[in-house]
């Protein structure tokens, strides 16, 4: 159960895409539950996976928004339980949980089905602060992590605000992986000469506009580099402004979205990839980066210190501290053998980085899982 799927994409859709697939490959009986956005056939096959689009309206605290879920639950909670009796799944595993995971809860307490829960920073690095504004997710989100089976983060970074601010009990820490066979060719990249690449969705958590803040200082200085950001969203026309107030409109290139393949080229051809997030529970990016054998600089904000050592395959910054990041970018551009030591050690690492590893460490969650409850179940029954 997903908090959003094809044809949207971002970290949490290409994680469940990419897991999805290995577990079919590893023997697996595999649905996709999503939520139903309006996109489509609310039932479709996408990359060999059959994927549900379900309903999942909530109550807001206003009398017109209870009133409203009041007359949209029962059609929504029969497409949940219809979907239910025709896959009859063995387990429920949430990934980002939102009104997913209050609908998977709902349907764990019906049919007691083992869930389990994996969070990808929805609670920190939500640009619309959900958490903080929704009772029923949180309310939901404490109940799922006491019952659920097992509980997943990227990073420790992600299980530490679980711990903190939603009652979490231990949890387990699954990284994510990269697609290894996309390899990314600086001789196919659609960006010539010397430039500087941020890749992402256009949104505030992202921090393209401190990069651009950054870069300022850099490209008012000539030397013929340009900063080029790859990605669409609601800070597009924002970004843009600030382009324009610094006057970097001939250095600063906002690309719009690529496709994984021409995203890889454009890597490879970089000079260095940087990821500017105020917050990131992981960074696929960096995986990407160090695939396509780009030098990397990434925030220091968030779960990346967990999996980059600074100095060795990356360089860590602050991307709230300007002139830190600054000087970093700098330090990037200037040295072309730390450069060449960090991609070296980014080719290296990435293979620890699969997708066949995360799709492993969650199928023997479900072994584990699946075996106590079939013990349970025998020793029940010997009792009765």
């Amino acid at each position: 159960m997903t908090s959003s799927y094809a044809p949207h994409v971002g970290g949490v859709e290409e994680h469940v895409r990419q897991v999805a697939r290995e577990l079919i490959d590893l023997g697996c009986a595999v649905e996709v539950w999503s939520v139903d956005r309006g996109t489509g056939p609310v039932v479709r096959e996408v990359d060999g996976v059959r994927v549900r689009y379900l309903p999942t309206p909530l109550p807001s605290a206003s009398p017109g928004g209870i009133a409203r879920f009041v007359r949209a639950f029962p059609a929504a909670w029969r497409r949940w339980r219809d979907a239910h009796a025709e896959f009859q799944p063995d387990l429920l595993h949430i990934h980002c949980f939102g009104p997913n995971g209050a609908y998977a809860l709902a349907l764990h307490r019906r049919t007691r089905l083992p869930l389990i829960v994996t969070s990808h920073g929805e609670t920190i690095a939500d640009d619309r602060a959900v958490y903080d504004r929704s009772a029923v997710l949180r309310s939901a989100l404490r109940h799922a992590l006491a019952t659920a089976s097992a509980v997943t983060a990227p990073s420790g970074f992600v299980l530490d605000d679980l711990h903190a601010r939603f009652g979490l009990v231990g949890g387990e820490v699954v990284p994510n992986g990269v697609d290894l066979a996309v390899a990314g060719d600086a001789g196919r990249s659609p960006f010539g000469g010397d430039y500087l690449l941020a890749v992402g969705r256009l949104g505030r958590t992202k921090g393209f506009d401190l990069l651009i803040d950054a870069m300022a200082g850099i490209l008012s200085g000539g030397g013929g580099i340009r900063l080029v950001i790859v990605g669409d969203g609601p800070e597009r026309a924002r970004l843009q402004a600030l382009v324009d107030e610094h006057g970097l409109g001939g250095h600063v290139v906002l690309a719009g979205r690529l496709d994984p393949a021409a995203v890889a080229d454009a890597m490879a051809g970089a000079l260095a990839v940087v990821v500017p997030s105020r917050t990131e529970a992981f960074g696929i990016v960096a995986l990407e980066a160090w695939r396509s054998g780009a030098a990397l600089v990434m925030t220091s904000r968030g779960g990346a210190p967990g999996f980059v050592v600074d100095g060795v395959d990356g360089l860590l910054a602050d991307p709230l501290d300007i002139d830190a990041l600054r000087a970093t970018i700098n330090r990037i551009v200037a040295d072309r053998d730390l450069r060449a030591r960090m991609v070296e050690e980014g080719r290296r690492r990435v293979r620890e980085f699969t997708w066949r590893r995360v799709a492993e460490a969650y199928l023997a969650d479900y072994d584990r899982i699946l075996d106590g409850a079939e013990a349970h179940g025998r020793r029940a029954a010997e009792t009765a």
